[in-house]
């Protein structure tokens, strides 16, 4: 592609100073909501500077109020039945956008405010480090509406928060404030409301100060330490979301959610 800081994006803004880059989601209406194009756009961004010498840090933020309400599942095409290889294929836009991020030689930081769930928080976890505002919450609502947290991210989190918390974070579903984020290890700095992006920014300031080479190489070692059974753990992620979003149960989550009132789920 052209060069992406040139490049028309429909769905995200994006800036340059020097060796840092800032990387907005832009999809107010829908509150960032994740479509498919928005995904395909991140994922597009991501591999564009993945080696790209000339940057030291790429900052990822959202709006003030929220970071991403997740994925955006309304805009499929409805005009006819995919088959299951199409479906399938399809599934990977997600965990594809992850991987890219996660890929980028330069440092990471995502710049969190207000809510930041499902796939907005899969998102987050695969950028290097997470920045967040006092007002923030990162969410998983998947496994109490019935299907599985997919994206490959599972792995993320448990090295991010050790089993146990992993566990409690994403089987409840529950909202983690800024400071248990801070304190669980999801988040690297807590900030006043409003100033998660500065931070974000001072840090990778601080990024530009060091010698750009052994930066990289830490980065590239510790993932490698660090990540390498998740794709082990996770290859088949996708197959269990494509089974569990087709449960009675599922179905029962989102109508109760819908309804407001308790699920009541037969495991079938």
């Amino acid at each position: 592609m052209d060069d992406p800081f040139e490049h028309a994006w429909e769905h995200l803004s994006v800036e340059r100073t020097g060796a840092v880059a800032e990387v907005r989601l832009n999809r107010p209406q829908a509150r960032n909501a994740l479509n498919t194009a928005l995904m395909r756009e991140l994922t597009a961004f991501a591999q564009a500077v993945r080696r790209r010498s000339d940057l030291t840090a790429i900052i990822l933020t959202g709006g003030e109020g929220y970071f991403s309400a997740g994925a955006d599942l309304a805009a499929q095409d409805e005009r006819r039945r995919p088959t299951l290889l199409e479906t399938r294929e399809a599934a990977m836009a997600g965990p594809d956008m992850c991987e890219a991020w996660e890929e980028i030689e330069a440092v990471t930081l995502a710049a969190l405010e207000g809510y930041c769930i499902g796939g907005g928080c899969a998102l987050a976890v695969a950028c290097d480090f997470r920045i967040m505002g006092a007002g923030a919450y990162m969410r998983l609502p998947e496994v109490p509406l019935g299907i599985n947290m997919s994206w490959r991210s599972l792995p993320r989190i448990v090295s991010l928060v050790g089993p146990a918390r992993a566990k409690r974070f994403v089987m409840f579903g529950e909202a983690a404030d800024a400071a248990t984020c801070h304190e669980w290890g999801f988040c690297d700095e807590v900030t006043a409301a409003g100033g998660a992006l500065a931070l974000a920014h001072a840090w990778a300031e601080k990024l530009t100060a060091l010698p750009p080479l052994p930066v990289r190489m830490t980065k590239e070692a510790i993932d490698a330490v660090a990540k390498a059974g998740h794709h082990a753990a996770t290859f088949m992620d996708r197959d269990q979301y494509l089974l569990t979003s087709r449960t009675a149960d599922f179905r029962e989550g989102v109508a109760a959610f819908r309804e407001k009132r308790p699920p009541q789920f037969q495991g079938d």
